[in-house]
């Protein structure tokens, strides 16, 4: 059994008679963006598009991200209390980021960003982002582990993890648990599009994304204790009951290629009869 009591502020910044404190979960959160930025450079100059575009796809995500997330944790997460306080709504240094809705954010985002830059179709731009976003994910997870929080179920396992700032029940380090799942996903989406960058159909990295991102996510729910004020009312939580469409569309899109090939065969076949 681990003890887990790190201080959740990184450093403070000094101005004057303000002390301003940087934790790790927002600094482990800002270098999902910072490191995104070259990243991204390298995608775009291999593919010779604009690098200079990078900056404004790096605005709309982040845009996405803020506004989707929170939205979806006030609504999904924890709906009486915003509603009975709703200036709290917008205080987000408080935490309270949910993952789908960043992910429906970023879709929003991404559509407009599309339609500023035609060159960059919706379904181009969704696949080169579905590389990257499984390592936002794991930076995400550490930071919350980072932070204690998003805590995992009761457990006796050797590895299971005492967060002495909560209480002094061992429980599962599911942050953990979810972080490697989301590198391995990212290494995984990486080896495929270096492979497969010139024959891969529009949508089909999308696709993998959602699906395992979120069948990842579906499975790991099972470890974490109730998120949302609403769990302990239905058999599956909140947070599979929102990853359900996202596996759905996943596997949709994964297939697509493949359901329009074989339609567009049936109807050449048709015509040559």
């Amino acid at each position: 059994m681990l003890t887990w009591n790190p201080d959740p502020v990184a450093f403070a910044l000094h101005f004057g008679s303000t002390t301003v404190p940087v934790y790790w979960y927002g600094l482990l959160f800002a270098s999902t963006f910072a490191l995104g930025t070259p990243f991204f450079m390298v995608i775009f100059k291999r593919e010779n598009k604009p690098v200079d575009q990078v900056h404004d796809l790096l605005f709309h995500i982040i845009a996405g991200t803020v506004v989707g997330s929170r939205l979806f944790h006030v609504l999904f997460y924890n709906p009486d209390f915003y509603f009975a306080h709703p200036a709290k709504i917008f205080a987000i240094w408080e935490g309270g980021l949910a993952s789908h809705g960043a992910v429906v954010g970023v879709l929003i985002s991404l559509w407009l960003y599309a339609r500023r830059f035609p060159e960059q179709p919706f379904l181009w731009i969704c696949d080169r982002i579905s590389i990257w976003a499984p390592a936002c994910g794991f930076l995400i997870r550490l930071g919350n582990y980072c932070n204690s929080e998003i805590l995992g179920k009761p457990g006796d396992q050797p590895w299971a993890v005492v967060f002495t700032r909560i209480d002094a029940v061992p429980r599962h380090p599911v942050q953990l648990y979810e972080a490697l799942c989301y590198l391995l996903i990212f290494l995984l989406q990486l080896r495929f599009y270096l492979r497969h960058t010139s024959n891969c159909p529009p949508g089909l990295l999308f696709g993998r994304f959602l699906a395992l991102v979120f069948g990842a996510r579906f499975v790991m729910e099972y470890f974490k204790a109730d998120q949302s004020t609403l769990d302990s009312a239905w058999a599956l939580s909140m947070g599979q009951w929102l990853s359900v469409p996202a596996i759905l569309v996943g596997v949709w899109s994964m297939f697509r290629p493949a359901l329009w090939n074989k339609t567009e065969n049936d109807v050449q076949s048709r015509n040559c009869d």
